[in-house]
């Protein structure tokens, strides 16, 4: 079953002014920026850079998911590793709360999202 619409609009507030905070001053965009999508029960936030030998392709990079669970109404959180899979944040592994998960992304304290 698919998040509502009314979820959608909620997850594009607060993640995408999660995002805004995050990315850098405009004049660096061009080099490195952040932005997220929704897919499925899913968001993804994407780090974006150009690609290194074409500069003229961006490439995207994976910095966190979350994932709601519907039956259990919770968030799950996971990092991508670098064998490029999806692992869940054992740190904040869950949270009803969609604040809380972007808390858990912010703060880090491992460098799992943002190094």
């Amino acid at each position: 079953m698919a998040i509502s619409e009314f979820e959608i609009k909620r997850i594009e507030k607060l993640v995408g002014q999660y995002v805004e905070r995050r990315r850098p001053a405009a004049h660096l965009r061009h080099q490195l920026d952040i932005s997220f999508r929704i897919t499925g029960q899913s968001f993804e936030i994407l780090e974006i850079r150009p690609q290194w030998n074409d500069p003229t392709k961006k490439t995207e990079g994976s910095i966190a998911k979350a994932t709601f669970v519907k039956s259990q109404k919770i968030w799950k959180l996971y990092w991508m590793r670098a064998d490029g899979k999806w692992h869940g944040y054992q740190l904040f592994p869950s949270s009803a709360s969609l604040e809380k998960i972007l808390e858990a992304i912010e703060q880090d304290p491992h460098g799992c999202f943002w190094g």
